[in-house]
């Protein structure tokens, strides 16, 4: 059995407004002490992406700080990262452009980070350069062991007008890669700010909460985004028969 801890869009920085710069780390700290204290360990806590508000130096030397964990940490970009900084300072490389992709062995499965982020826009998309190496890393991986994928936006439609616009695009060539690689369990996203789960290429598709915010459904009412919801995060279970649930969790605030 497989538990991984899932949450998404920290955005820690927020220069434009300090209060909301500040409220935004207290968010992740406390996202982060709750998962601290629990009794039991953790296979992996997953982020998917937004982790700095503004893509600065400045900022990711926060992510540092507040995603310091006792569990492995996997992280992946957000339209709202910059790859040379989230490089320089998260990863500890030079500073280039390419898309940043990861991939992590645990004990019972390869967890694939991908990076959907197209530089300068907030809509999502997942290269050539980045399919070709999803599909051989699945190839060249443990063929006996499951594969998990994630990466920030979703390439569904949730049914959330602000976030549907800038979604995932060209989904189909990541469909193509899944169909040949029927040892991948499932696939985890962000983007969205709301806890959703959805289906993509005949698999689970589960979407983190957003730690700073949360978008609201239609039906919902307001103007689309709250401040006022608590912090979230999904714990996913991975059985023996690669069969996946997920449980979401209010985090207590101070």
């Amino acid at each position: 059995m497989l538990t991984i801890a899932h949450f998404s869009d920290i955005h820690l920085g927020q220069q434009h407004r300090r209060d909301r710069g500040r409220r935004a780390r207290r968010r992740a700290e406390q996202v982060m002490a709750y998962l601290d204290a629990l009794p039991g360990p953790l296979d992996a806590v997953l982020v998917t992406g937004d982790l700095a508000d503004h893509g600065l130096a400045a900022e990711y030397q926060q992510v540092v700080e507040v995603l310091d964990s006792r569990h492995p940490v996997l992280i992946c970009p957000g339209n709202h990262d910059r790859r040379g900084p989230y490089r320089e300072v998260l990863l500890g490389e030079a500073p280039t452009e390419e898309p940043v992709n990861r991939v992590h062995r645990l004990p019972g499965a390869d967890v694939l980070m991908l990076d959907s982020s197209i530089p300068e826009r907030d809509d999502g998309l997942l290269t050539d350069r980045t399919l070709d190496w999803l599909d051989a890393e699945l190839t060249a991986g443990r063929s006996d062991l499951p594969a998990l994928v994630a990466f920030h936006h979703p390439p569904v439609v949730l049914h959330l007008p602000t976030v549907d616009r800038i979604r995932q695009f060209e989904e189909e060539r990541l469909a193509a890669v899944l169909h040949r690689h029927p040892r991948v369990a499932a696939l985890f996203c962000g983007h969205s700010h709301t806890a959703a789960a959805a289906s993509f290429a005949g698999l689970p598709l589960l979407v983190a909460p957003g730690v700073v915010s949360t978008v609201m459904l239609p039906c919902e009412g307001g103007r689309g985004i709250s401040f006022g919801q608590p912090p979230m995060l999904a714990f996913h279970v991975l059985g023996d028969e690669r069969a996946l649930t997920t449980h979401y969790r209010v985090v207590p605030q101070d």
